[in-house]
Formats: C-alpha cells, sequence, structure tokens
C-alpha cells in the first residue's frame, strides 16, 4: 500500500487525538512544523500529519515522494519521521531530552520534558536535507 496525500482535514484529525496529552503535543509539533517549514498541515495516509514534499530516488531505481516533515500522535509515543535518518543528528538527540529512535523515527511521550528548541533544530536540518533537491540516500545510511 502507497501512502499519499488525502482530503482530511489535519486540524479536525488532531482536535480527535487521545489522550489530551498527546493532543497537546500534537499542536505544538504543528505549529513548530509549520515554523519551520513555511508549508500548511496536510494529511499524508490516515494518521500523518505532513508538511511539504520531498522527492526521493534510490540505486535501486525506486522513486517516489514523502512528506518532508512529518509526525504522528500514536496513543504510545508520538512519532517524529526524519527521513534523513536520526544518524544525521545524533549530536542533537543527545541534548533532546527523553526520546527513543528507530531509523528515521524519533519517538516522544511527552514534548515537554523535552527541549523544543533543540527539537526545532532537528526538524530544520532535516527539511533542508531533504528538499535541497531529489534525495537519495535511506535513512539507514545516516
Amino acid at each position: 500500500m502507497v501512502t499519499t496525500w488525502t482530503d482530511a482535514d489535519p486540524a479536525a484529525y488532531i482536535e480527535a487525538v487521545t489522550p489530551a496529552a498527546r493532543q497537546r503535543d500534537a499542536r505544538t509539533l504543528r505549529d513548530l512544523m509549520e515554523r519551520v517549514t513555511g508549508e500548511a498541515p496536510r494529511m499524508f495516509g490516515p494518521s500523518i500529519v505532513g508538511f511539504g514534499e520531498y522527492r526521493y530516488a534510490y540505486p535501486s531505481g525506486r522513486s517516489g515522494h514523502a512528506a518532508a516533515a512529518a509526525f504522528a500522535p500514536r496513543r504510545a509515543a508520538t512519532t517524529i519521521y526524519l527521513p534523513d535518518g536520526v544518524g544525521a543528528h545524533a549530536e542533537l538527540l543527545d541534548r533532546l531530552g527523553p526520546h527513543t529512535t528507530g531509523v528515521g523515527c524519533l519517538y516522544v511521550k511527552d514534548l515537554e520534558a523535552v527541549d523544543l528548541e533543540v527539537l526545532e533544530e532537528i526538524v530544520r536540518r532535516s527539511w533542508t536535507t531533504v528538499t535541497s533537491g531529489t534525495f537519495g540516500q535511506r535513512a539507514a545510511e545516516s
């Protein structure tokens, strides 16, 4: 299944998020990403709030598009997508505060417990990297 942009209203989606702390964090991330990207939020698939778009092309020939900055408020934690990979942000992640990571995902249980200025810089750097042309690196390669 390919994820793509939908016509769903991101504001309505965020207002329906539970629990309340996750909804609060979703509002904060919406504002942060809108400020960093200069883009309005759009729904990417059924549960990802995305900002802008980037194109990727891998040496294998696989290519496509995805949200250049995005988050998904999940019940256990909020997922912040870093398409250039978490490895590209290791130094900043050391200063962020409580979080866990996957290859291209940052998981935060409570945005009030992390340094939002550091998070904003991570999002800004990731955005700049993936929107500077066609991105050709998998997150695991960072």
